[in-house]
């Protein structure tokens, strides 16, 4: 991604790493325009050799940005943009907040009138540029709109959706990333089961799990299209399916979905 814009990750815990070797693995990207910040900054300061500002003080981090990413908790977001705002001096400062809940109504609150503010969701996968980052604003130029998307597209893809499903988003693209690998943790413990050793049977299902979803991606076809593909009349493909819904596997995926919907609703 080759962009001049000086951004500012403000708390880069696990999910803003993710962003910063993301940004850094992109071509084009110099490390000189990124600033980091951390309560204790002492565990990334090896970023420093690819240029990048560590910085325990976000007001300095954030008076040269003109792009900012909020990688607080939630509930730092208010004190910690009532700490910054006054030394936001860059004309069209772009602020884009990861925190779950926060609305972009609270997030105006406590900034300049007219500041431009998203809302992004992107998943720990933007740490090898393979997040899917979901996006929602409102009254944004296109100018910022191309900008936000070009720093979340250098780590995956994004897509700009309405601010009343940013939860819903959350919950299967942020949460999601868990309930896949607790599926592949199973499957391994089944292929142990019949006969694999462990690092076997883990090398298989990872294998078989990324084939399984780029053939969704790139034939752009219906999962259960591709289910059809491979289940014949009175085979072992439809027994062991059959046996898991029997055992609620889709129910209770569906249950895990909703419980956690409901539970960042709150």
């Amino acid at each position: 991604m080759e962009t001049n814009s000086k951004i500012a990750i403000i708390g880069c815990g696990n999910l803003g790493l993710s962003i910063v070797n993301g940004l850094l693995g992109s071509k084009g990207f110099d490390g000189k325009n990124l600033t980091v910040t951390k309560r204790h900054p002492e565990s990334l300061f090896y970023l420093q050799s690819q240029g990048v500002r560590v910085l325990a003080d976000n007001k300095e981090a954030v008076r040269d940005a003109d792009f900012v990413i909020m990688g607080v908790k939630p509930y730092n977001i208010v004190p910690i943009l009532q700490e910054i705002r006054p030394f936001l001096v860059k004309e069209n400062v772009v602020i884009a907040s990861l925190a779950a809940g926060i609305t972009l109504s609270t997030l105006k609150k406590e900034l300049a009138p007219g500041t431009t503010v998203f809302r992004v969701m992107p998943n720990i996968a933007a740490d090898i540029k393979e997040s899917i980052t979901c996006i929602c604003g409102e009254d944004f130029s296109p100018e910022s709109e191309d900008l936000v998307k070009a720093i979340f597209n250098s780590v995956g893809i994004s897509i700009t959706i309405e601010e009343h499903l940013m939860e819903a988003a959350t919950v299967l693209g942020a949460c999601g990333t868990a309930f896949v690998l607790r599926f592949m943790r199973a499957m391994t413990q089944g292929g142990i089961q019949i006969g694999f050793d462990a690092k076997t049977a883990n090398k298989i299902v990872n294998q078989t799990v990324k084939g399984a979803a780029e053939l969704i991606i790139q034939k752009g076809i219906h999962p259960e299209a591709a289910i059809d593909k491979v289940t014949t009349p009175k085979g072992s493909t439809i027994k062991g399916l059959n046996e898991m819904e029997h055992h609620g596997f889709s129910s209770a995926m569906v249950r895990g979905v909703v419980a956690s919907y409901e539970d960042i609703k709150k």
